[in-house]
């Protein structure tokens, strides 16, 4: 079979113009407030062992990656995640470093199966920082409070909210019930997708009443302010869960004395699917977007796959969702007329040496103009 190289492959795509320096820019502009917090640039493998992956971001997400053999028959991933990595090398390379280690990135992650419908690109690129051997409600201010400069920085402010959320919440639920593997990820894309009615029917199948079932179904709805979690303590009976709400307040505390209630909603229906997280949750989304742009949370046992367990916490944001929202905002789009209107062209003619009219470019170029030479045929 003959590729067709006249097109590339579904889920990639090139970028260039204003899109390209538009990406370029946002992604400086990141970095500089990662840089500001004083979080250390790190570069991970692009290529690892899938088993990394498993066990970091679980066996089923791993597995949209794009995999291969190596020479030795242990199989291969193109990097489908991040934070996986950079735990794996607190835990190693930087097991003697004083704590808090605090890391960042911006690296290209690969997956050949789509995440969700919402979200079909085989190539993102993700922003993150990692914020490594801290525990307590002040390291995960400090990331809620990286995430909103970034946004504020990237002129969204008004336009994104953060929804936070805890783990333990849902997980409590779960074992109460006594779910095991492959019933709690049912249940968990029924909580994620809100849907009530197939919820009820779901849990219908365990030991619970219609009254214990309908109250489950509307924790899902369950958003807002710190109000709400007054609410859920009124449907949640056991120790685990009500364990994390206490804590969920205790955060939001925090959140409202910074200031950060106006850009933060709770949801205790927004269901993390990665396997690592084991506390707080958060997703970012912008309007416009047509699914979240960043999100991240708690990972206190992901490190105990490569040495001791020690706590964790970290958030990515998506290069090409940020910027697929800032295109379509009211002055982006002109980026390209305001480029050119600062070019200086030079024209080249027969007339002229081509050495002339190189040196006027260069002369031109060490003062910071940017110029464009117009050859003659």
């Amino acid at each position: 079979m003959i590729e067709p190289l006249s097109k590339i492959p579904g889920g990639m795509r090139y970028y260039f113009g204003a899109e390209a320096r538009l990406r370029r820019g946002v992604e400086d502009t990141i970095m500089a407030v990662f840089d500001g917090w004083s979080y250390e640039e790190i570069t991970t493998p692009c290529v690892d062992y899938l088993a990394l992956f498993e066990r970091g971001m679980g066996y089923e997400a791993a597995h949209r990656a794009f995999r291969f053999t190596d020479g030795d028959g242990l199989m291969l991933a193109l990097r489908p995640d991040v934070t996986s990595s950079v735990a794996r090398a607190a835990a190693t390379l930087f097991a003697e470093k004083p704590r808090p280690l605090r890391f960042c990135y911006a690296s290209p992650v690969f997956h050949q199966r789509q995440l969700t419908h919402a979200e079909w690109r085989r190539e993102n690129k993700q922003l993150g920082c990692e914020l490594i051997g801290v525990g307590g409600r002040g390291a995960e201010v400090e990331t809620l409070s990286v995430a909103a400069e970034i946004l504020a920085a990237l002129n969204l402010g008004g336009d994104y909210r953060i929804t936070i959320n805890s783990v333990e919440i849902f997980s409590g639920i779960s074992a109460h019930l006594t779910l095991d593997d492959a019933e709690r990820e049912r249940m968990r894309q029924l909580v994620d997708t809100r849907d009530a009615a197939e919820l009820q029917k779901f849990l219908s199948h365990f030991d619970t009443d219609e009254r214990e079932r309908v109250a489950f179904s509307r924790l899902t709805q369950l958003s807002g302010k710190g109000e709400i979690l007054e609410e859920a303590r009124r449907i949640i009976t056991n120790p685990r869960s009500l364990r994390a709400l206490d804590e969920l307040e205790s955060l939001w505390r925090i959140v409202r004395a910074l200031g950060l209630d106006e850009v933060c909603d709770i949801d205790l229906g927004d269901v993390s699917g990665l396997d690592y997280y084991t506390g707080l949750t958060f997703k970012i989304y912008v309007a416009g977007a047509g699914a979240r742009v960043g999100g991240g949370g708690r990972y206190d046992n992901l490190t105990a796959n490569f040495g001791r367990a020690e706590p964790a916490v970290g958030f990515v944001l998506d290069l090409d969702a940020l910027t697929d929202v800032l295109m379509r905002k009211k002055g982006f789009a002109a980026s390209d007329e305001t480029v050119g209107a600062n070019v200086r062209a030079l024209h080249h003619s027969a007339a002229i040496e081509p050495s002339e009219i190189l040196v006027d470019a260069r002369r031109r170029r060490a003062r910071g103009e940017r110029v464009l030479i117009n050859y003659a045929g």
